[in-house]
């Protein structure tokens, strides 16, 4: 195929989504995947009419170690080699660390950290091969900032998703690969839905917090083509960013002690 081709995990909603009309206004063709096969069904309907790309569905869950390697193994077998990875997937487990079983916490490093790392590391070589590549490795605003009680490994992931992408963005300098973190704050999705905790976020965080999914994805789909490691999309976003570095560690720490429950719950 003379066209590029996206893989976009996490695709059936939100900041997936529009990753992939991104991709697809600019020529990409699509390759879709989460675990609902009729969400990824619709938007993959929808891509191919308005932009006349080629769209794939890759009904997955990547809590399974083998998803990974099936869903390349299933491009493949199409003839299809991925160009741009968008690592998007992804969930909260809200409540404290021993409020859910350790298996509830190994699916979700499986999805937040094993898979995107695996599929980066699958993807690389042929990019480096062809002088083109585009990852982008969907992180948040949460992994720049100190952890806070509940949800407890999810800044952990995405912090690691950001030194990740900073570590693969210099070891790629002059290949032609890209690779860019985004870490956006709140954002408009169904994160907060998934998870049950729409209700208390919304009493939390006010209007101005918020960003819309296409206006993340579009901030995450330029850093990338402009080869930036790091895009904290949404000035409130990049002064609580910035300001983390410049107060004392243990200052930043009591005031997501403090505060952290109003987004988190009691722990």
């Amino acid at each position: 195929m003379d066209r590029k081709l996206a893989l976009v995990t996490g695709a059936s909603a939100g900041i997936g989504a529009a990753f992939a009309r991104i991709y697809a206004s600019h020529g990409y063709d699509i390759a879709l995947t989460a675990r609902r096969t009729d969400r990824l069904e619709k938007l993959a309907e929808e891509i191919r009419l308005r932009h006349g790309v080629e769209t794939l569905t890759i009904a997955a869950d990547l809590a399974e170690p083998e998803s990974p390697g099936a869903i390349l193994d299933h491009l493949t077998a199409h003839g299809r080699v991925v160009d741009a990875l968008v690592n998007n997937a992804g969930y909260g487990v809200p409540g404290g660390f021993l409020e859910s079983p350790w298996t509830t916490h190994a699916a979700f490093l499986q999805v937040m950290l094993t898979a995107p790392s695996e599929l980066a590391h699958r993807v690389l070589p042929g990019m480096a091969a062809r002088k083109f590549g585009r990852i982008v490795n969907v992180a948040s605003l949460a992994g720049l900032i100190p952890g806070s009680p509940g949800a407890t490994l999810y800044g952990a992931t995405k912090s690691y998703m950001v030194k990740f992408s900073q570590s693969l963005h210099l070891e790629n300098q002059g290949t032609g690969v890209h690779v860019s973190a985004l870490a956006p704050g709140f954002t408009y999705s169904e994160f907060h839905d998934v998870n049950d905790t729409r209700e208390q976020i919304s009493r939390s965080a006010p209007e101005w917090m918020w960003l819309g999914a296409d206006e993340v994805a579009a901030a995450g789909y330029e850093a990338a083509e402009a080869n930036r490691p790091i895009c904290v999309p949404g000035a409130p976003n990049k002064a609580i960013a910035a300001a983390v570095k410049l107060i004392p560690d243990e200052w930043a720490l009591a005031l997501m002690a403090s505060q952290g429950p109003r987004f988190r719950g009691k722990v």
